[in-house]
């Protein structure tokens, strides 16, 4: 049976027991009985202050927006923004709030969502400030096997890309923070509160889902979203502003039935296409009736979702050009949205959809050898 780190933390209340504690959770931070990580740890240890990654506390921030710190009205404690305007790293100030810092949220398990490298800034941050570090272990909703994705390239470094890993990873996070702590020999006080599992994707679970954001509604969206990510660095809509966001992709003047006939003729495992006219909301082509496809998956175990993205975002380009271009870098000095996301240079114009690809499945196996030395959990598939 799966279950999450927080499930345990009574077990494990000693390693909380000789400070003043403080939680970075979101709004996923719940136990396998739908009960609040900041209410169990109110119960069993001294809880000084609450700090929030992208989306908020309680997830009811939109991608991107800044937040501010604040007070909590369900508790009356601080709530401390690693989302704000000017940093996204532990401040001086916050440092003094507490002595051991307790991370629960959820992730998805891909590159460019930004918890990981807010875990990846707490590691860094409670190691120089000799401060211990606490993960409530959950497992990976996108499973413990497969691995895709090129390595990010160090010049392609952002907060949508910390570490040299593959988009799609298949690590825990409390598995991830055990790698880089060790690898980069950062000396960070570092404690997992251990979750069960063996590797099983989401739909093994039986378990509720809880949206990381308000754009991943439900698992489907983010299975996909391992792919279809990647039109947030074009002009098409990755169906923000829909009712299916990053399972929708189009654009206006899109002819969606000829679209999908040609989606059908590549033969990708795991998915399927249907036509779709809509008009986003929100975000790219507010307001614009478009066409596109709305993707399916039919099989999960074979679904490769990063490879559908990059023959999705070759398909568009072949059939729509126009429409589908790679969005200009704001400033010269900045990097473009897809460089950003893909971790790489290689998409410009005339990119090579199979040289691409062929590459980010060699550098994928090479890592899929390099994390299985920092698994916490024996992977067991059927």
């Amino acid at each position: 049976m799966v279950t999450y780190g927080v499930d345990h933390i009574k077990q494990y209340k000693h390693w909380l027991a000789d400070g003043r504690v403080a939680l970075l959770t979101s709004a996923t931070g719940r136990n396998s009985a739908n009960e609040s990580t900041i209410s169990l740890l109110q119960e069993i240890c001294h809880l000084t202050a609450l700090f929030e990654p992208e989306h908020g506390l309680r997830g009811a921030h939109a991608a991107g927006d800044a937040t501010e710190n604040s007070v909590d009205p369900e508790t009356g404690l601080p709530v401390y923004s690693l989302y704000n305007a000017n940093s996204k790293h532990l401040s001086a100030d916050m440092l003094e709030a507490f002595d051991i810092l307790v991370f629960d949220i959820q992730d998805v398990g891909l590159r460019f969502y930004t918890f990981l490298t807010t875990l990846c800034y707490m590691l860094e941050d409670c190691a120089a400030a000799g401060k211990r570090l606490v993960v409530l272990d959950r497992p990976n909703p996108l499973g413990g096997e497969a691995v895709e994705g090129g390595l990010l390239r160090e010049e392609y470094k952002s907060f949508v890309g910390c570490r040299p890993i593959p988009i799609r990873y298949a690590l825990t996070l409390g598995e991830f923070a055990v790698m880089i702590n060790q690898k980069e020999k950062l000396g960070c006080d570092l404690h997992i509160v251990p979750c069960d599992w063996h590797g099983e994707a989401f739909p093994q679970w039986e378990k509720i889902w809880q949206m990381p954001s308000l754009n991943l509604p439900a698992f489907e969206n983010t299975a996909l979203y391992a792919g279809t990510c990647l039109f947030e660095g074009t002009t098409l809509s990755e169906g923000r502003g829909t009712a299916a966001p990053f399972r929708i992709i189009g654009g206006p003047d899109i002819d969606a039935e000829k679209l999908v006939k040609a989606f059908a003729e590549r033969r990708l495992p795991g998915a399927a296409a249907t036509p779709v006219y809509f008009t986003p909301t929100t975000s790219k082509h507010q307001g614009t009736p478009c066409g596109g496809l709305m993707l399916h998956v039919t099989d999960f175990a074979a679904l490769r979702p990063v490879e559908l993205g990059v023959e999705l975002v070759d398909l568009f380009q072949q059939m729509y050009p126009e429409q589908s271009q790679f969005i200009a870098k704001y400033s010269p000095t900045d990097l473009a949205s897809i460089s950003r996301l893909t971790g790489c240079g290689d998409f410009v114009s005339g990119w090579d959809k199979n040289a691409v690809l062929e590459r980010w499945r060699q550098e994928s196996a090479l890592f899929a050898k390099e994390k299985a030395d920092y698994h916490l959990y024996e992977r067991q598939f059927v």
